[in-house]
């Protein structure tokens, strides 16, 4: 079995390419997230690398690790620095061994490897939703497709999927066989967008 810091590592660099071609004039186009701009995605997606190191060293508790700050003089910068961030703390020794409490998940603890798999499959999809955003092209990896269907498919479809500030929305129907378009469909986004 790969392991998942390494399938990790290759989607949040993926998603860093994807965002260094990001300008200013990008900041408030739509994206695939509902109701979000350019430029909240990438708050979020930025915001979400430094609440999961911060889980990686024992305080992910701490809402403040999670909140989501105003855009820095240079976004793609700063998304890159926050990146190597993540990339680094889930690399520490022994990191794969703890237990990291998400605050965002009201506070739970899960073994490292599971929240490593949340943080995963986040940066597959919001890689894609900033490419599709910047009207880029987007491939899966072969070696990162399985696995992240997998994860992807485990999410369950129930009515917390409803709620305003869920993560994914309700699943979509599909006949499409890609393990992307099957990612994307199950976790509530259209391939089409």
């Amino acid at each position: 079995m790969t392991d998942i810091r390494d399938l990790d590592r290759q989607a949040v660099r993926t998603s860093v390419d994807i965002v260094s071609a990001l300008t200013g004039a990008d900041l408030d186009r739509p994206t695939p997230c509902e109701s979000w701009t350019v430029s909240e995605l990438l708050a979020h997606m930025t915001v979400q690398h430094h609440g999961f190191a911060a889980a990686a060293h024992g305080e992910g508790g701490d809402l403040a690790k999670w909140a989501v700050q105003p855009l820095a003089a240079d976004p793609v910068q700063a998304y890159a620095e926050a990146a190597e961030t993540v990339i680094a703390a889930f690399a520490e020794p022994g990191a794969l061994d703890r237990r990291f409490t998400l605050a965002e998940f009201e506070g739970a603890s899960f073994p490292a490897p599971m929240a490593m798999s949340f943080h995963f499959i986040d940066y597959v999809v919001h890689g894609w939703d900033m490419a599709r955003a910047l009207d880029l092209p987007f491939e899966l990896a072969d070696d990162l497709a399985e696995p992240a269907l997998k994860i992807a498919l485990a999410v369950p479809d129930d009515e917390r999927r409803r709620r305003p500030d869920a993560p994914f929305r309700p699943a979509l129907s599909t006949d499409q066989e890609s393990p992307l378009d099957r990612i994307l469909t199950h976790l509530g986004r259209s391939p089409a967008w």
